[in-house]
């Protein structure tokens, strides 16, 4: 019997605390640091999500984790100088697993703060050196070059957790937990999700190019490692908004929009021109942004001289409204169907062209004709993606 001993479960209160294993040794293997019983979750769960990406993808995969949910899930496309702006990557070289991890914290990078890293390939000098900037708990990958270990045993003064996964490792077909004193056993979730999902268009519209097919496929498999409800939206080969948890499917629809849209609006011509101060460092610039775009930026203009080297001019509802409307080509994705057609109401505010959810609802006519009225086109997967 394979084990672990944690410093704690959940909760300080909760003592003792360790991971077990029916076999001689865990399939993973402790770097650096001393790994705490979420961080193991975030890293089990994370790893599963990278892993599954790259294989329907045939393209590098990182996500960025937080409380068992990705903040971001993303595959190696190159950036765009914008992009680079707004990830604050601009002169680093990066290699495609580090585009990879760059675009998944990139997808929310407030929600980002303090995340766990997954990566499907190994982690190289150039991811290192990204990662070694941010703030972050702990990374999980196949292996690490010696570069790369070395640069991240430096942080969070030498304590930074870093395990390396076996990837030849298999669990056992049945799972189990215990809540309340009472185990609970499944068969574990191991539905191949592919583009033979996106077969049943049920729309007027019924193109789905190449590459809208594979962000379908990132919004569901991000969904298959996300706490349900859950609605994705993704945009060229990355997670823009995630909403995780919610117990009514048009609150994940709104959460996920809304940060969908503060990705969108951080590119608007304005926000890249915000004259800051030198010094203030990446964590307080994406609260600047994210309070200077949002309803509450009296906050930010009201004390500007904290943050700015001239007093910036106010990004108005109508700007806002105009920018957003020029998002388009999203792809969403939901865990379970659709019960009504807000919500693609919603989703058609944030530039959604493409849709996949399991279908089966009562009201399912309703969501075909509200897709209809926007030229949206929505396959009906059949798979319900519940994640608890």
């Amino acid at each position: 019997m394979a084990e672990l001993i944690l410093k704690y479960g959940c909760n300080p209160n909760q003592k003792p605390a360790k991971v077990l294993l029916d076999a001689p040794e865990l399939p993973f293997r402790v770097l650096n640091g001393r790994p705490g019983y979420i961080n193991l979750l975030d890293a089990l769960n994370s790893w599963q999500l990278v892993t599954e990406l790259k294989e329907a993808t045939g393209l590098p995969a990182a996500a960025s984790f937080k409380h068992v949910s990705p903040a971001g899930a993303a595959v190696a496309k190159p950036l765009t100088d914008v992009l680079k702006k707004i990830y604050f990557v601009e002169g680093m070289e990066l290699s495609p697993i580090a585009t990879a991890y760059v675009r998944a914290r990139g997808a929310d990078r407030m929600s980002s703060y303090g995340d766990w890293i997954a990566l499907s390939d190994p982690c190289d000098q150039a991811t290192a050196a990204v990662i070694a900037r941010e703030v972050s708990d702990g990374i999980i990958a196949p292996d690490y070059t010696e570069e790369a270990l070395e640069l991240l045993r430096k942080k969070k003064k030498g304590n930074y957790v870093v395990l390396q996964m076996d990837p030849a490792y298999r669990p056992e077909p049945v799972e189990r937990k215990q809540v309340f004193g009472i185990t609970f056993q499944q068969g574990r979730n191991e539905l191949r999700l592919d583009e033979s999902l996106l077969q049943n268009v049920v729309t007027k519209a019924k193109d789905i190019p190449a590459e809208a097919a594979r962000d379908l496929l990132i919004a569901l498999i991000t969904l298959k490692y996300t706490q349900s409800n859950s609605v994705c939206y993704v945009k060229d080969g990355q997670a823009i908004g995630v909403g995780a948890g919610q117990q009514s499917r048009v609150h994940c629809t709104r959460l996920a929009g809304s940060k969908a849209d503060n990705w969108y609006l951080r590119q608007h011509p304005q926000v890249l021109a915000l004259p800051f101060k030198e010094g203030i460092g990446r964590a307080d610039r994406d609260n600047t942004i994210d309070v200077y775009i949002s309803d509450d930026y009296e906050d930010v203009l009201s004390h500007w001289e904290d943050f700015f080297t001239e007093k910036p001019a106010v990004l108005t509802k109508e700007e806002k409204k105009a920018w957003l409307a020029t998002l388009d080509g999203v792809a969403l994705g939901s865990d379970a169907f659709f019960p009504f057609g807000d919500n693609i109401e919603r989703a058609h505010k944030s530039g959604v062209n493409y849709v996949a959810q399991p279908g089966g609802s009562v009201r399912d006519d309703n969501v075909i004709e509200t897709c209809d009225k926007y030229g949206i086109a929505m396959a009906f997967t059949g798979v319900r993606l519940f994640h608890h």
